[in-house]
């Protein structure tokens, strides 16, 4: 795998011939996140190039466009051809990173924040009486709401692979959005069975997610160009 992530090709990464059909590739993925998630001992690294592959390749139309980018260019530049300088890889660079926050991380960290913020005041309610029916079923329409959400965010998250000067800031906001992932499916046991220990658990793991959104927003600061 280490070798593979040296490469800089996504069908290397993921173990797969570039001729691959849509559903082998989607069945790769899913092979080697559960191999590799960080919750079962995986390396951060290659968590992170293994979802930057699927970024690309989990995509119809962003993979024709890297397939076309890894076809031989003709010998030499064609005529007119912009010489790429350092200085101009720099920029390219910068842009990447700009791009990536506002399109991605922005628009995912206030999803996040209309799945988190409102945990703590539709707990309370719901704490008034679990076993009344009117009471859990606002609980549930915001657990409903909240998955919905999430869902927006994993598009989001996989739309545009995280830029190599953002790797550790992307995996931070990857291993937040597990979280609260994991919460809600916590939440949502407590919901069919009434057990106390689903509920502390999904009660833990949004509490994390909250610490760990706001520690987001201060690194963030740090990532300003």
């Amino acid at each position: 795998m280490k070798a593979a992530l040296a490469s800089s090709d996504f069908y290397a990464v993921l173990g797969v011939p570039a001729t691959a059909e849509a559903a082998e590739i989607k069945a790769a993925y899913r092979a080697l996140v559960k191999r590799h998630h960080p919750d079962a001992g995986g390396d951060d690294t290659v968590i992170l190039a293994i979802n930057a592959a699927w970024a690309v390749l989990g995509d119809g139309e962003r993979r024709r466009t890297y397939d076309l980018s890894r076809q031989p260019s003709a010998r030499g530049r064609r005529p007119g051809s912009r010489v790429v300088t350092p200085a101009h890889r720099g920029l390219d660079r910068d842009g990447a990173l700009l791009s990536w926050l506002q399109q991605v991380y922005g628009p995912i960290d206030r999803l996040l924040a209309q799945v988190i913020n409102p945990f703590p005041g539709q707990l309370r309610a719901l704490a008034a009486d679990p076993y009344d029916d009117s009471l859990m079923a606002a609980f549930c329409a915001y657990l409903e709401q909240s998955k919905s959400r999430m869902d927006k965010v994993e598009v989001l998250y996989r739309s545009i692979p995280c830029p190599s000067e953002a790797r550790g800031f992307g995996l931070s906001l990857y291993h937040c959005l597990s979280q609260v992932q994991d919460a809600l499916l916590e939440l949502e046991r407590y919901t069919l069975g009434y057990v106390d220990s689903y509920l502390h658990d999904g009660r833990e793991m949004l509490r994390e997610a909250k610490q760990r959104r706001s520690r987001l927003k201060e690194e963030r600061r740090s990532l300003d160009l």
